[in-house]
């Protein structure tokens, strides 16, 4: 008993004796700040507009007018739509005052409330063609297939109403719509779809890119089209495959030179523009249409019309931007119209420029990839104000009013 308790004894001396680890002190651990994500458009006065002043807006107004055919029914947009019809003489004194009594400034901003985002160019290709397939028009522009389903998921989940899927029906069941790979592949599952027949590949695959363009026949008759529909799959950009696989740089980037890599590398190229699953169906424009109708059904301006999101700015809506001409740093400052959209322009302070129609629109529209700022402007609410203000002017300017 006695060398027992001896035996714990020592066991507990031996172990006080034992010095414990130093304690190291753990760097403390950085917790990245909560992101705070902001309202998307904020409220400014008309002289933190960048470059206001520096425009000649009056070519913005006459496609905002435009744009009343659209939207000026919608609630909204009914007051400023009906002053806007009653100004015949457009002049640039006042187009400038037009949006200024009557719109309201909104700085528009990401997430994370920054204010810088991409603005992009678009245009209208013209591209040779034909209605018949022959040696030299080989490649199909096929109009919306008859068996192309399109489910509305709204009528079930009001909360989806910005979604619409797009399928075929096999059996009894709804698939996926064929693929660009699967349309192109030679086995033709589009049949007796085509509208017309084009000379080159390449000039046909962007001009699903850009939506619409003008198709050049052999008696010299041009021929607008119009996105009809797409097949529901995403758009994936074959820019930015050929970044990641380093067979192009950043600065060597542009529609010109995507093209051109293409028809040096046939086969390779024909894999690549593959790989973009998008593919857009199309339909033949009234013969009076010139310029090709943005989302709103309106013709575009070029020069003035912008493609832009609309879960942040409503079509229709005169947007400033202030951004620089493509692959340069010369400002380019102006008012332009919220008149189209486009599966590649999403986010908040995104944009796509329409530089107009042809090659020489394409060369410009193809190496535009700038920073930029939007505002866009929106009917004042106190809107009652301004129409009584500029009634009580009227009046004494015609000295009704002593």
């Amino acid at each position: 008993m006695k060398k027992n308790l001896l035996i714990s004894c020592l066991i507990l001396l031996l172990a006080g004796c034992v010095s414990k680890p130093p304690q190291i002190d753990k760097p403390p651990v950085e917790i990245p700040p909560p992101v705070v994500k902001v309202e998307p458009l904020k409220a400014v006065p008309w002289d933190q507009v960048d470059g206001w002043l520096l425009d000649r807006p009056a070519a913005a107004l006459d496609a905002f007018q435009k744009s009343c055919r659209a939207i000026g029914k919608r609630e909204q947009w009914q007051r400023v739509c009906a002053e806007a019809a009653m100004i015949s003489s457009v002049e640039e004194k006042n187009a400038r005052d037009f949006f200024e009594l009557f719109f309201q400034p909104f700085q528009v901003r990401n997430p994370d409330g920054s204010q810088d985002g991409l603005i992009t160019g678009y245009y209208g290709p013209e591209l040779a063609g034909s209605r018949v397939k022959t040696e030299k028009y080989q490649y199909p522009l096929y109009q919306q297939p008859k068996d192309l389903l399109i489910i509305d998921l709204s009528i079930l989940y009001p909360e989806l109403s910005n979604y619409r899927l797009r399928g075929r029906i096999v059996g009894h069941r709804v698939v996926p719509y064929f693929e660009r790979s699967e349309i192109d592949n030679g086995q033709n599952p589009l049949d007796g779809e085509e509208i017309f027949w084009v000379a080159d590949p390449v000039e046909l695959f962007f001009l699903h890119i850009q939506g619409s363009g003008r198709i050049r026949l052999p008696n010299g008759e041009r021929v607008m089209v119009g996105y009809e529909n797409q097949n529901g799959h995403p758009y994936r950009s074959i820019g930015k495959l050929l970044l990641e696989r380093n067979a192009m740089t950043r600065d060597q980037m542009s529609m010109q030179n995507i093209m051109r890599w293409v028809e040096q590398h046939p086969e390779a190229g024909k894999q690549l523009l593959a790989e973009n699953p998008s593919y857009v169906f199309f339909r033949t424009l009234a013969a009076d249409i010139q310029s090709p109708p943005g989302a709103l059904g309106i013709p575009l301006t070029p020069l003035r019309s912008l493609a832009v999101d609309p879960r942040t700015i409503p079509l229709g809506a005169p947007v400033f931007l202030s951004t620089t001409f493509p692959g340069t740093d010369f400002p380019l400052k102006q008012l332009m119209v919220a008149q189209d959209t486009g599966g590649a322009i999403k986010g908040q302070v995104r944009a796509d420029f329409f530089w107009g129609m042809g090659n020489d629109a394409g060369k410009i529209a193809g190496k535009m990839k700038q920073d930029g700022r939007l505002w866009v402007l929106l009917p004042r609410e106190d809107l009652e104000v301004h129409f009584q203000s500029r009634a009580e002017v009227t009046k004494l300017e015609n000295g009704e009013i002593n």
